[in-house]
């Protein structure tokens, strides 16, 4: 019938040329361009992705203060706990993106996920009211914290992965138009979710430090309440992409491979088709592993450098003080500056010289990325020498409770280089992994690209434990000493310099050796 409409030009039906392929409408009938997806639905998903980075990070930028503070931790062991919770964060996405892709869809797989959200930050708060004022908490008041914690991470594990892809999926890759606004999606989806984190950076850490804890918990919940709304808001414009088979995508992988090592015939053309599904993921490992070093930088920006902003003068006019977490938003605020000049002058100006509709490629873009965080990484280590020099100056190697007179702005170009080298890298990152994976895996391929920094966080942690038992004397003086101002912070940074610039040298020969999905 439709087709029959659509051909004797009746003006009340979409012609057929309007339905895309692949993907259809909420109500399950097709999906019309003029009707659903693009831009108009991707900025539902956009607002509440906003209001999730929101949430997410109005916990995690202040999260060593608050483990060093209520709950009386030292500086190592809250590194390492950070770190943890951040990398099961960053890995739970592989069950979420599993979940989606295999049962339930993004669609519900994102509102069970909200609400689980909502109840983890609902207990976050609740946990922090009945702090009591005791240097060591008791046990149960940690344990529920860190229970609520986990819940937070749990959900997000659902969310995160299947928001981007849905996000993603509102984009017809047939029509040249949508593709090349895919691209774009992928720089200003960035640019808005980091312009929610800042807001959460300045705000937040403000209130938990000024205020009250609970309240700094409390309104991330609120926020996940109104992003289940804007939701739930666009859900009848939305397309869904149509799976290209009824058999579970993950099911038809593993049943293939399991041929393929008993070196059986394919049973059917499902099991062919999965072997070449599990040689483009295959395809994707060296170049997730050759990132890895870049995750392990990027975990210092919400514990290591927060520690060190505590130590120096962060006051402002009126008497008031800057919290140091706070610092993060400009990270934040330099990816918002950054992201039009890169998406409206850098893209054109490649597209002329290169002749590509990105301008460079995806794998050009995060080696670029990669290049630039070890210039943060040293000007990170150059200027934490340079605080010690001046503790050192002062006299006050063994007085960490004093402040040390140099500006906390003196952490600003660290922030904003990571800011910059953070367009190219994680982009580029999201966009490619979303890209390479089979087309029944799309959640899976931003679970793929937060994994990695999951795993660079177990790293992270893993690395400052062992160093820590490493370096630590009788008296507890170490590259991690509570004392920083005995500390080597600065030593741990040139460490990762080395590490990454080492990763560095594969990640150009895969990438360059890399042959894109057609």
């Amino acid at each position: 019938m439709m087709t029959t409409e659509a051909a004797t030009g009746d003006d009340s039906t979409p012609l057929l040329g309007d339905v895309v392929t692949g993907a259809v409408a909420f109500d399950g009938g097709p999906a019309h361009r003029s009707k659903s997806g693009s831009w108009k639905s991707a900025s539902f998903i956009i607002g509440v992705e906003v209001a999730e980075r929101f949430a997410y990070y109005g916990i995690s930028s202040n999260l060593i203060t608050y483990l060093t503070g209520p709950l009386g931790e030292s500086t190592a062991a809250a590194a390492a706990a950070v770190n943890a919770w951040n990398g099961a964060a960053m890995l739970l996405p592989l069950l979420g993106a599993f979940v989606a892709d295999s049962f339930l869809g993004r669609y519900r797989t994102i509102i069970i996920a909200s609400l689980l959200y909502i109840l983890g930050l609902g207990l976050l708060s609740l946990s922090a009211a009945l702090h009591s004022s005791n240097s060591s908490p008791p046990l149960f008041e940690v344990a529920f914290f860190f229970f609520s914690i986990y819940l937070v991470a749990f959900a997000q594990g659902g969310h995160k992965p299947c928001v981007q892809a849905l996000g993603a999926d509102q984009f017809d890759e047939e029509d040249e138009t949508e593709l090349v606004a895919k691209s774009s999606f992928f720089n200003w989806w960035y640019f808005s979710m980091n312009a929610g984190i800042c807001v959460a950076q300045l705000v937040l850490s403000y209130i938990q430090e000024n205020l009250s804890w609970e309240l700094g918990f409390g309104i991330p919940c609120i926020m996940m309440c109104f992003a289940l709304v804007v939701y739930l808001l666009g859900s009848t414009t939305y397309r869904f992409r149509v799976r290209s088979s009824q058999k579970n995508p993950f099911v038809r992988i593993s049943s293939a491979l399991a041929a393929a090592a008993a070196r059986a015939e394919p049973e059917d053309p499902e099991q062919s088709s999965g072997i070449e599904e599990a040689k483009e993921l295959v395809r994707i490992a060296p170049i997730w592993a050759s990132c890895l070093g870049y995750a392990v930088m990027f975990a210092q920006a919400t514990t290591l450098f927060t520690k060190q902003g505590a130590t120096m003068d962060r006051s402002l006019a009126f008497g008031l003080q800057i919290p140091s977490a706070s610092l993060q938003c400009l990270t934040g605020l330099s990816i918002v500056a950054f992201i039009p000049v890169y998406d409206r002058i850098l893209v054109p100006t490649a597209r002329a010289m290169t002749k590509r509709s990105m301008g460079i490629t995806t794998l050009e873009r995060i080696g670029a990325g990669i290049s630039l965080s070890i210039v943060f990484m040293v000007v990170a280590a150059i200027v934490e020498r340079q605080r010690i020099s001046v503790a050192i100056k002062h006299g006050l190697l063994d007085r960490p409770e004093a402040t040390v007179p140099m500006s906390v702005w003196w952490l600003a170009p660290q922030y904003v280089l990571l800011g910059i080298a953070d367009v190219f890298t994680m982009v580029g990152l999201q966009e490619f992994m979303y890209d390479q994976v089979p087309n029944d895996l799309k959640s899976l391929g931003s679970a793929l690209y937060l994994s990695i920094f999951g795993v660079g966080s177990f790293i992270s942690g893993f690395l400052i434990s062992i160093i820590d038992s490493i370096t630590s004397r009788a008296d507890g003086i170490g590259w991690f000493s509570d004392n920083l101002n005995r500390a080597h912070l600065d030593y741990f940074y040139w460490l990762l310099v080395g590490i990454t610039a080492a990763t560095l040298l594969p990640y150009f020969y895969f990438a360059n050796s890399y042959v894109y999905k057609i």
